[in-house]
C-alpha cells in the first residue's frame, strides 16, 4: 500500500500550513498512540523553530472546545469530536487522526477559517489496523524530511494494537515499519509467540495472563508451571523467559497452546486461532539491551502507564530522548501503574460482580480511577465469558460516567466495530464515544447508565453468533 495522491496532497498542505503558523497549540490523547502523535509533532515543530504548546487530554473535553490559537493541531483525536464549533475567521486547524470521522472529506468547502483533516478513512483505509495517529504525525514528520522519527511511529502502531488482526502490521504500517527497520532502528521477529513480557518475566508468569480466551492456564500460574514442565521446556528450579526458549520450545508450547484453545472455542473461530497466539516481535535496536524499552510492547506499556497517571510529558520527553532526566521517573510510574492496576483487577474479581445480559456483560467501577478503568476491562477478559463484550464504569470528576469496553480478539472477526456502536450509542443518550473495533469507551451522564446497558444491549442482538 502507498500513501494516495490526495493524502499527499494534504500532507503537502500540512507542511506549508506548519511553516505559515506562528502561533501553535497541539491536542493529542493521552494513550501510547496519542503521547507518541505528540512527541513526534512536537519533535517537528522543535525542529521547525516553532513555539508551541501541547496538552494531552481526554476525549471528553474536546466538544465545542474553545480554539485561542492561529493553529490548533489535534493528533489521534479530533475526527469524532465537534472542535471547530467555535472556530473563528482566519483561524486554522488541522487534524491527524485515524477514528470514524463525523465529517466528510469536502467539509471544508464554504468555512471562513482553514481547516484541514487527514484521516485513513476518507481514503478507503482502515484505521483500526493500517495506520494509526502516530503514524499519520510520522507521515507529516517524512514529509519534513524527518525519517529518523520512524521508530516512534511504530511504537505507537504497537501501543495502538495494530498487529493484533493477523499478527503484523500491515497498509501504510508497512511503510513506516520498513523506514525504521532502514534506518537502523527496529528489529522484526517475524512469527515469534505472541506473549507479553519477553525478556522480563518467567514465561510461567507471562503465560497466566492468556486472556482473550480463558483456558486452564489463565490467571493459574500452578497450571501454567505443570504445563512448561510437561514440555520439558522449563524446570522447576531453572525458570526461563520467552526469549530463552529455543525454536524447538517455542513450537511444542504453541502446539499445546493450539490444543487447547481448539477444545474451548467454537469451530468457526479454529481458523483464527493461530493469530492470537503468534505475532511479530519488535525491538528497538537503539535501547540498551537489559532496559524494558528495547520491547516494543513494554516500551508501549510505560507510555501508557504514563497517560494513565497523568504523566504524559514525562513519556513525551523520553520520546524525544532526554533519558538522563526522565528515564526514572518513567520507571517509578510505571511500577505505580502496575500496582494501581492490581488493585483494581482486585476489586472487581473480588468485592464487585460481574453481570452478563444477553449480549454483553458489565461491571460497577466506582472507585477506579477514570483512567485505568479501560486497562483493567481489558485485564478481567480472563476472568468472564470471552464470547461476549465486557464493559466497565466508573465515576468521573464532573458527574459523569467513563465507559470502557474491550473484548476478544475473536469477536473482531465477526466484523463488529464496537467503537462505532458506543458511539452511536452514547449519542443518543447525551454522551460521546468511539474508539476501536476491540477497544473503545464513551462519557456518558450518571443518570443514562441503565439506559446505555439497555440499549447497547438491544443494538448487539443478532450481532453476536457464538
Amino acid at each position: 500500500m502507498q500513501i494516495p495522491q490526495l493524502m499527499q496532497e494534504q500532507y503537502h498542505q500540512a507542511r506549508q500550513i506548519i511553516e505559515d503558523a506562528k502561533d501553535i497549540k497541539v491536542y493529542s490523547h493521552i494513550d501510547c498512540d496519542g503521547i507518541c502523535s505528540g512527541a513526534i509533532l512536537s519533535t517537528i515543530l522543535d525542529r521547525q523553530n516553532k513555539a508551541h504548546e501541547i496538552e494531552f487530554v481526554n476525549l471528553d473535553v474536546l466538544d465545542d472546545i474553545d480554539l485561542k490559537h492561529e493553529l490548533t493541531i489535534f493528533s489521534d483525536l479530533g475526527s469524532g469530536q465537534k472542535i471547530d464549533t467555535k472556530a473563528k475567521e482566519g483561524q486554522k486547524i488541522l487534524i491527524l487522526d485515524h477514528h470514524p470521522p463525523l465529517r466528510q472529506l469536502d467539509y471544508k468547502n464554504d468555512k471562513s477559517y482553514e481547516y484541514l483533516e487527514i484521516n485513513p478513512i476518507h481514503h478507503g483505509i482502515d484505521g483500526s489496523y493500517y495506520v494509526c495517529g502516530g503514524g499519520l504525525c510520522y507521515f507529516l514528520a517524512k514529509e519534513f524530511g524527518y525519517d529518523d522519527l520512524s521508530w516512534i511511529g511504530v511504537l505507537s502502531a504497537i501501543g495502538d494494537m495494530q498487529n493484533t488482526h493477523s499478527g503484523h502490521f500491515e497498509g501504510l504500517n508497512e511503510i513506516i515499519q520498513q523506514d525504521a527497520i532502514d534506518g537502523g532502528y527496529l528489529e522484526v521477529t517475524k512469527n515469534d509467540l505472541n506473549i507479553y513480557g519477553r525478556n522480563t518475566r518467567p514465561l510461567f508468569i507471562a503465560l497466566s495472563y492468556f486472556s482473550d480466551v480463558k483456558l486452564p492456564i489463565t490467571n493459574n500460574t500452578t497450571e501454567c508451571m505443570a504445563i512448561l514442565e510437561e514440555l520439558g521446556i522449563d524446570e522447576k528450579h531453572n525458570r526461563k523467559t520467552l526469549n530463552q526458549l529455543t525454536n524447538e520450545d517455542k513450537a511444542k508450547l504453541f502446539q499445546k497452546l493450539v490444543e487447547m484453545l481448539s477444545k474451548v472455542v467454537p469451530g468457526r473461530y479454529v481458523q483464527h486461532i493461530p493469530k492470537l497466539i503468534i505475532g511479530d516481535a519488535y525491538t528497538f535496536l537503539k535501547e540498551d539491551e537489559t532496559s524494558f524499552l528495547r520491547d516494543g510492547s513494554e516500551f508501549s506499556t510505560a507510555m501508557n502507564a504514563c497517560g494513565r497517571n497523568h504523566e504524559e510529558k514525562v513519556a513525551m520527553e523520553v520520546l524525544k530522548g532526554d533519558r538522563l532526566l526522565y528515564l526514572d521517573e518513567l520507571e517509578h510510574i510505571a511500577k505505580n501503574h502496575r500496582v494501581n492496576l492490581a488493585k483494581g483487577i482486585e476489586k472487581v474479581t473480588g468485592d464487585t460482580s460481574i453481570i452478563e445480559l444477553e449480549n454483553l456483560q458489565y461491571f460497577d467501577g466506582t472507585g477506579i480511577k477514570p483512567e485505568i478503568v479501560g486497562t483493567i476491562t481489558g485485564m478481567i477478559l480472563g476472568y468472564c465469558n470471552w464470547k461476549k463484550p465486557v464493559i466497565g464504569f466508573t465515576q468521573t470528576d464532573n458527574d459523569g460516567l467513563k465507559v470502557s469496553l474491550r473484548c476478544s480478539r475473536l469477536l473482531s472477526y465477526d466484523g463488529i466495530h464496537f467503537g462505532s456502536l458506543i458511539r452511536e450509542v452514547s449519542s443518543e443518550i447525551g454522551g460521546t464515544g468511539g474508539g476501536h473495533a476491540m477497544a473503545c469507551g464513551a462519557y456518558i451522564p450518571v443518570d443514562k447508565k441503565d439506559e446505555f446497558i439497555e440499549q447497547f444491549n438491544n443494538k448487539l442482538e443478532g450481532k453476536l453468533t457464538n
